[in-house]
């Protein structure tokens, strides 16, 4: 028994080592890096002191284990994941390019990411939770993924789990019109935590209040990037600036703060605390390369310590 479900794709990061080369040209790569939008929100959760259990699959090979032992090493609970001999895991090249911008090309939907099935998703795994996040790039994956999803959400209502979703659009998946139909089923998940960019292209809309309330949850938290974030939290309007650091790798930040975020709405932070909380392990990620690079609770707290903010998270 777990107290947060994370289900979805499982996959390692290749890197380009250095920005502005575009996977079209020859140039040197780094990694592999454990990573997966829901994979590392799942083990986020358990470096912040709470107990998370994922479901999905690896393949049986070099990439599956060092995924596994990513997981076991930092407590995730790892029952619900397969490992399907014969299939290979998944892989993301990354390319970071000056402006903020990244280019992905993704072996997702033929590997083993993209054969959890519902018939995995299975009742015992839901018993005694209470929060089950789902990551809108695992619905674009394949049908089989996504129709776990929307298993795993029905389940998660039948046995009062909350809900969080982060719409996490990647276009190199799918493309936007089937992105708005994809994410409608999550319409009216508890906690709805997407990037400014991702909200604006759903909603069409363009200032991040407005980009909020295109939205129908108890917490609607828009992440700004270096700006921080806002939120509405039960109707009412939140903002908090990001905290400055030196970025390395913002890969992995958006579900780094979804899983912070998380963390802070099951011990019943204040709106303002648990925004405080999510921009600082969001910002400590992003000073560190590998996107599974989560911050512990007690680094979190140190580093808000540091900055004259207190908050009152019992480790």
């Amino acid at each position: 028994m777990v107290d947060v479900l994370s289900l979805g794709e499982l996959l390692v990061e290749i890197m380009r080592v250095k920005r502005d080369v575009p996977h079209t040209v020859r140039g040197e790569y780094s990694g592999p890096y454990p990573s997966g939008a829901p994979a590392i929100f799942a083990d986020a959760v358990a470096r912040l002191g709470v107990s998370v259990g994922f479901l999905g699959c690896v393949g049986g090979d070099d990439f599956g284990r060092l995924l596994l032992d990513r997981f076991k090493s930092d407590g995730v609970e790892v029952g619900g994941v397969r490992v399907l001999e014969g299939f290979t895991t998944g892989i993301a090249f990354v390319a970071y390019f000056k402006d903020g911008s990244r280019r992905f090309v993704f072996h997702l939907r033929y590997s083993a990411s993209g054969f959890l099935s519902p018939e995995m998703v299975e009742e015992r795994f839901f018993e005694g939770a209470k929060l089950l996040h789902v990551s809108g790039s695992s619905l674009a994956v394949s049908d089989r993924l996504r129709d776990s999803c929307l298993k795993a959400l029905k389940l998660a209502r039948d046995y009062g789990l909350k809900v969080s979703f982060d719409p996490n659009l990647r276009l190199e998946l799918a493309p936007l019109a089937k992105w708005r139909e994809l994410v409608k089923p999550f319409s009216e998940a508890d906690i709805i935590c997407p990037s400014f960019e991702d909200a604006s292209a759903l909603t069409g809309l363009k200032d991040p209040w407005e980009v909020a309330e295109g939205f129908q949850a108890e917490v609607v938290a828009v992440k700004l990037g270096a700006k921080g974030s806002i939120a509405l939290w039960s109707g009412k309007r939140y903002s908090q600036p990001a905290f400055k650091v030196r970025e390395v790798d913002p890969t992995g930040a958006g579900d780094v703060y979804d899983a912070a975020l998380a963390v802070a709405y099951l011990k019943h932070l204040p709106p303002n605390q648990a925004l405080k909380f999510a921009n600082a392990a969001a910002a400590i990620k992003v000073s560190r390369e590998g996107s599974m690079e989560g911050p512990r609770l007690r680094e979190v707290l140190k580093f808000l310590k540091d900055r004259g903010e207190e908050i009152n998270l019992v480790p």
